[in-house]
């Protein structure tokens, strides 16, 4: 069997190297060498003698057992190591050196931030790289969002990468099959053994991609709450502290924002939808809480680059930050003034009593919107780029019975019935309203 004969074992310095030995080390709590981790990972990712269901086993082991940081950060290297690391150090702007700053969230429900803000924070003359990825489940994805624009593309080569950067400023587009491959194959391997919802290896996933990338600077939006990864606000701090610490001993200037996701950011929750939601942001309008977190993130990025005092409210209300969206959506071969494609069915969900919302629960409507067609099960699948939530109250908001409460979208109506169902429970109306939480919670820096 594969993994268990002498020809498949390496000796080093100061070991004997082979598949099982390395499990049964982490079977057993102790810590992996560094030689164990860039075996295993080498190993796994280019075909060299470790099967998917050992790999399986070394997850399952991760995830009851844990990793010291020393060990998360030798992991992400050897994921970082499994491919290509980009290189963005030589972009020019006038022939002056341009500073890169990236964004990544951990994901939630109506997350359209990425769309406003990263067109705003390249409007102060910053670059940003923002390699994303598409939706799974009850999360939508940026790339998904991003193709409801007739003619836009998500596949760019590295060479036309830098080519935006240094003319457009901003570029949002797919991460290529050779950045941290390995991570790649064991995400896929984590979504089918229950071994997801692991903090070393979510944060060694995450970071292994965006250390790759070549940023050098990285703010974190990690999410807290019902439409969050991780529910509790104690894993999700674990999560933030640990990542951010990964960045900075890979030289990447990394900082993070705990922002809660009990609640839905914005009024929708699509892919289509949010573009028309983020439209408006970049107009200087938009609710509110999508706002607040944009301005609160790009602030965080303009720090990293070195602009402390820049006001990224003032390049939404003068139009800058929505110029550079109408140039990056075009460079890539979008239609900034086309139509959005809108659904050809809708339904209306009611309050059935008077009061005041005091929750709207994220996690369902996130799958409300899953069911109506944005989202996907399986990777791969195709979306609906007109399927979405509508939301007409929030917490804090007072309705009257028959009220409506959600707006459904489809192009299939047999939908309605599942979205309805994901949504029995979601708002809960009460006399009085509720304790407001604050959308950012905390921020975390190096020393955490």
């Amino acid at each position: 069997m594969s993994g268990t004969g002498p020809t498949d074992a390496v000796a080093t310095d100061e070991e004997i190297i082979d598949t099982i030995s390395v499990i049964t080390a982490k079977r057993d709590g102790n810590a992996l060498t560094d030689a164990q981790i860039e075996w295993i990972i080498d190993r796994y990712t280019h075909g060299g003698h470790v099967a998917d269901e050992q790999m399986s086993a070394l997850l399952m082991a991760i995830f009851l057992r844990g990793m010291s940081r020393p060990e998360i950060a030798r992991w992400t290297r050897a994921m970082i190591d499994s491919g290509r690391r980009m290189d963005f150090s030589g972009l020019r702007r006038d022939g002056r050196p341009l500073v890169t700053v990236d964004k990544h969230s951990t994901g939630g429900v109506g997350d359209k931030i990425t769309l406003p803000l990263s067109p705003l924070v390249a409007s102060f003359g910053v670059a940003v790289p923002q390699l994303s990825g598409r939706g799974l489940g009850h999360t939508g994805g940026t790339l998904d969002k991003l193709e409801s624009i007739p003619g836009w593309r998500a596949d760019l080569d590295p060479d036309e990468m830098s080519d935006q950067l240094e003319h457009v400023g901003v570029v949002i587009c797919a991460a290529g099959g050779d950045l941290a491959p390995a991570d790649r194959r064991l995400y896929a391997l984590r979504d089918v053994t229950g071994t997801v919802e692991s903090i070393p290896l979510v944060a060694s996933s995450i970071m292994s991609k965006k250390i790759a990338e070549g940023t050098g600077a990285l703010v974190l939006d990690v999410k807290t709450g019902s439409g969050a990864f991780f529910k509790s606000l104690a894993q999700s701090r674990e999560l933030a502290e640990t990542m951010v610490w990964l960045g900075n001993e890979a030289g990447v200037d990394t900082r993070a924002l705990l922002t809660d996701m009990d609640c839905p950011l914005g009024a929708t929750a699509g892919n289509a939808l949010e573009v028309a939601e983020s439209l408006e942001v970049l107009a200087g309008g938009g609710p509110a809480d999508v706002v607040e977190l944009t301005v609160a993130l790009a602030r965080e990025m303009l720090d990293a680059a070195g602009l402390p005092d820049a006001d990224p409210a003032l390049h939404l209300a003068n139009g800058m930050a929505m110029d550079v969206w109408r140039a990056m959506i075009a460079a890539q071969g979008g239609d900034p003034d086309a139509a959005l494609p809108s659904a050809r069915h809708t339904d209306t969900v009611v309050a059935a009593e008077s009061g005041i919302v005091s929750r709207v629960d994220a996690m369902a409507v996130g799958v409300a919107a899953w069911r109506l067609g944005a989202g996907r099960a399986v990777p791969g699948e195709a979306v609906q780029s007109e399927a979405g939530v509508q939301m007409h109250a929030k917490p804090g908001d007072r309705v009257r019975a028959g009220a409506p409460l959600f707006t459904l979208h489809t192009q299939t109506p047999e939908r309605f019935a599942g979205a309805r169902a994901a949504l029995t429970a979601a708002v809960t109306i009460g006399e009085q309203a509720p304790q407001r939480t604050p959308l950012v919670i905390d921020r975390v820096t190096v020393g955490a």
